[in-house]
């Protein structure tokens, strides 16, 4: 596998979540999400998942010799090398046992790099897309639950052209996750006879894009798709673009889907639409109802990505029956595909009890996971289009 990461300097926003007690051992996962930053309002519900996976491992008592496994969440910033390598550094020095994300690719791959394989522990992350993970050397220590935006281009490219668009502007916040995606839209649609009329990067944190919304605007397209955050640069284009009235219809990939993004935009935003990794799966609806009754939105994205991701890892310790990195790693692609019996969300308890007697499982979750290439998933998407001031699921791909 392959795929990378990022962070700065600074301590993490660490707040360890014990579940259950008193049993015989004790499993740490670090939970490395944005919790600041461009896409921080997605990061509450991704560690929800994860830590829902966590619990019901727990509570079952069939983890190893009835372990607990507890939660050690740590900021990326999404986009601080700094600040995600120092806190990657920090749960290692914790003890964890491994490694939920890192979130945005960029971090990632600087995570990957600077901590993981030094130190020979094992990432799974939910969300970072970017194709150039996929042959980052990674020393079979990296994997991912969420496709490559290698395929998110290809898929972007159909609903584009199933919906008539001639020509499209393109901006992309100006890192890895970014650059690869916009490469791969315009290289897709390009592919199925569309015109990209510019490419153009942003940087996130801006207060004013009137210039870089000038610039696409001269160069026309029939809308403006935006490789960007929904939280950060990629709201201040679209903001920027209608106040200008350069754009009123927007292209939205994966780092733009989220409830903020309409909320924030309002009704103007109607009519606008992307896609997100997603399931239509059993799973998928069983996932929704589980984090429903836990407080959260399982349908907000990543966050079934994120259950997955922590499901992985304890289903790869049960079957090498170890905790250590070193004996596990090597385990998650046969838990995660077939042969064996497949294993929907809240099933993670019976899916220990059949590999601690030996047998085997088709772990699907709550995505349809299926691992290929490099320990990347497969990937299905959800099309997207903004109605009512609220995000539709209008498709599956």
């Amino acid at each position: 596998m392959k795929k990378l990461m990022m962070a700065t300097a600074a301590a993490a926003l660490t707040a360890g979540t014990a579940f259950a007690g008193g049993h015989a051992k004790e499993v740490k996962l670090g939970v490395l999400l944005g919790f600041t930053g461009p896409i921080e309002s997605l990061a509450p519900a991704m560690g929800a998942g994860a830590e829902l996976a966590m619990e019901e491992v727990t509570k079952s008592g069939k983890l190893l010799d009835a372990a607990t496994v507890v939660s050690v969440r740590a900021d990326t910033g999404c986009i601080d090398n700094g600040l995600s390598t120092a806190n990657g550094e920090k749960l290692v020095a914790d003890g964890v046992n491994g490694i939920v994300g890192g979130d945005c690719s960029g971090v990632t791959g600087a995570i990957l790099q600077n901590v993981a394989v030094p130190n020979g522990m094992v990432m799974i992350s939910p969300s970072a897309t970017s194709p150039g993970l996929s042959t980052m050397e990674d020393n079979d220590l990296f994997f991912r639950t969420s496709p490559s935006d290698a395929r998110e281009g290809q898929v972007m490219a159909e609903i584009l052209q199933e919906r008539g668009i001639n020509s499209i502007a393109l901006t992309y916040t100006n890192n890895d996750y970014g650059k690869g995606l916009a490469d791969a839209i315009k290289s897709s649609f390009e592919g199925v006879g569309g015109e990209v009329t510019i490419v153009t990067a942003h940087e996130d944190g801006k207060g004013d894009y009137s210039a870089e919304v000038a610039a696409l605007a001269s160069a026309g397209g029939d809308i403006l798709v935006v490789a960007g955050y929904l939280d950060q640069g990629g709201l201040g284009i679209i903001q920027a673009s209608l106040d200008s009235g350069a754009y009123d219809t927007f292209g939205l990939p994966g780092g733009m889907i989220g409830d903020s993004l309409p909320k924030n935009i309002g009704s103007d935003l109607d009519g606008s639409f992307g896609q997100i990794a997603g399931s239509d799966s059993e799973g998928a609806a069983i996932f929704a109802e589980m984090a429903k009754e836990a407080g959260f939105d399982g349908t907000s994205a990543y966050a079934p990505e994120s259950y997955d991701a922590a499901a992985l890892f304890m289903l790869a310790m049960q079957a090498a029956n170890s905790k250590d990195p070193v004996d596990y790693g090597s385990k998650i692609l046969e838990v995660a595909n077939a042969p064996g019996e497949k294993i929907n969300p809240g099933e993670l308890g019976k899916a220990l009890e059949i590999l601690a007697n030996g047998g085997d499982i088709d772990y699907q979750g709550a995505t349809g996971v299926e691992l290929i290439g490099p320990g990347e998933s497969a990937g299905s998407y959800r099309e997207i289009e903004v109605k009512d001031g609220a995000n539709a699921t209008v498709k599956f791909r």
